[in-house]
């Protein structure tokens, strides 16, 4: 047995993962499935501001109330129908959600560290409540902005806290089920928000109050439901309750046979305290594979372009000469196909592997995104419409493709980046996850207008290009993570083509953190041994 506080191998990793995979025990337990439930509604905000954010942007009151520059646009007969909703305002008020999460998300890292998952994710509830009864109550832009801005702060905490929270609660071998709850509860509310879009364009002139609103009712579910969750062993280990840790793994585990994971808790949660910066921390060449997974898994979750269809997809249908009813219509079956596609991900994540899914989601989303631009390419000029026939094969091959996000790069762009990181940085790790994520979303959110205008159907072009990319990054440099340990995650890194050259070897090597000298793991059991 090793001495309470270790502080690294000679190799820069850390002293856990020592191979206690295949003496973990336990199952899942009603509790695991109950707070998981609970902490996954979370995801039924993003979710729901997601798909609500571009019908009421296009619901007549709605802009004639704050937008009335685009009104006057969205009439004129002869507007180009690439070009008609391009404006910067109509923009921010979608994008302006993401800046504020980005920065919220920065700021979780260190309150979900400290004070454990359970608080940042009530953080995350109540300022979404609040910026939804602003936005519900809204008399001018401004109060808009702010609404969306404190909607911001809570998806900023909520993705931080809750993406950590299922991993960590999920026994190893059905971390990926259980952490896909949330792309769940993500998808059942952008399907929910195409419903209530459907039917509140058709009450006048309030209807969009209603729809903006309604993001209430999750957000007193998660806030509510986080008071009474238990907060995660890990958690509880990283800040010092140990025995309070143990009794709550068996718990969880249904069996007190828990010593094997509940050592490399331990071992974890003493690295973790002897890091005092985490963010600087995990900027260091030992952390570097998670780092990069890190920032290019969620920008390339983003770079899909599957945010711009789903904000903006009323927007786009009526673009492409769909009537308004018809259009949200359109958007709530693209709504319908991502929740459903989102299960097949579930059912076959923990026995096909990650790579799989991930790569062939990826070839799917790239063959619909060159046919959807061929049609309209061919089909569909500035100032016209598309046939009946070619109007439903649009609607098809977008469904196919948010059918091929929603078993791949939707639910895995969070799974993989929350699964990945040592306890030491795990916070500060999904801290970035989840502030490129929300950057990447502001980003294309604010300009997906704008290139829809300039680009016109090679805006289909463009992301296939960027899902190319993403699909090769899969092959050369990601690797299967499937019924790995969350805290023997290290090992992979070590055994991947690519990273084992990138990580420090086991040359003997002098190195400080934080000025203490590196202590070789081994040197140090020996010496503790002819001690005892």
């Amino acid at each position: 047995m090793l001495p309470p506080v270790i502080k690294e191998m000679e190799d820069g990793s850390s002293p856990v993962g020592k191979g206690r995979a295949e003496q973990y025990k336990g199952r899942v337990t009603v509790h695991v499935i109950i707070a998981c439930i609970v902490a996954a509604t979370g995801g039924s905000l993003f979710g729901y501001d997601v798909g609500i954010s571009g019908g009421v942007a296009s619901m007549d009151d709605f802009l004639q109330n704050f937008f009335p520059a685009v009104y006057k646009h969205k009439m004129e007969a002869h507007e180009n129908n690439y070009c008609k909703y391009n404006n910067q305002g109509i923009s921010a008020f979608t994008s302006t959600l993401y800046i504020s999460g980005f920065v919220a998300s920065i700021v979780a890292a260190p309150v979900t560290r400290k004070y454990g998952r359970r608080t940042s994710i009530i953080i995350g509830g109540i300022n979404f409540l609040i910026g939804s009864a602003l936005n519900a109550a809204a008399v001018d832009l401004e109060m808009l902005i702010i609404g969306r801005v404190l909607q911001g702060v809570g998806i900023g905490f909520g993705n931080q806290a809750i993406p950590l929270y299922l991993s960590e609660m999920a026994p190893t071998h059905f971390r990926g089920a259980l952490n896909m709850m949330f792309q769940v509860a993500t998808t059942f509310g952008i399907f929910t928000a195409n419903m209530i879009n459907y039917g509140t364009q058709q009450i006048q002139p309030w209807g969009w109050r209603l729809a903006l609103g309604l993001a209430a009712i999750p957000t007193l579910l998660m806030t509510v439901g986080g008071i009474f969750i238990p907060e995660t062993p890990n958690s509880l280990v990283e800040r010092g309750s140990k025995e309070q840790g143990r009794k709550l793994l068996e718990k969880i585990r249904g069996t007190n046979e828990v010593d094997a994971e509940f050592q490399d808790m331990l071992d974890a949660g003493e690295l973790a305290k002897s890091i005092k910066h985490p963010y600087w921390n995990i900027l260091k060449r030992r952390y570097r594979p998670e780092l990069v997974m890190a920032i290019c898994m969620p920008a390339f979750q983003i770079l899909t372009g599957i945010n711009s269809i789903l904000f903006y997809a009323p927007m786009l249908f009526q673009s492409m000469g769909f009537g308004r009813e018809a259009s949200l219509y359109s958007s709530a079956l693209t709504g319908v196909v991502l929740a459903l596609s989102t299960f097949i991900s579930i059912a076959t994540v923990d026995r096909l592997g990650r790579r799989p899914l991930l790569i062939s989601g990826g070839i799917q989303m790239i063959i619909c995104q060159v046919i959807a631009a061929i049609i309209l390419g061919v089909k569909f000029g500035e100032n016209q419409e598309l046939s009946k026939s070619y109007s439903i094969s649009v609607v098809v091959v977008l469904s196919l493709f948010v059918l091929a996000f929603g078993w791949s790069w939707g639910p895995l762009g969070w799974t993989v980046p929350s699964e990945i990181f040592p306890l030491e940085v795990r916070s500060a790790g999904q801290s970035i996850t989840v502030a490129v994520n929300l950057l990447f979303t502001f980003i294309i959110a604010q300009a997906f207008l704008s290139l829809l205008c300039s680009f016109k159907y090679g805006i289909f072009l463009f992301f296939a290009g960027w899902i190319t990319i993403m699909t090769i990054f899969v092959v050369l440099f990601l690797p299967e993570t499937k019924g790995i340990p969350i805290e023997e995650m290290s090992i992979i890194w070590r055994k991947h083509w690519f990273w084992k050259r990138i990580l420090p070897d086991d040359a003997d090597r002098k190195s400080q953190d934080s000025g203490t000298e590196l202590i070789n793991l081994d040197m140090l059991s020996t010496a503790y041994e002819h001690a005892v």
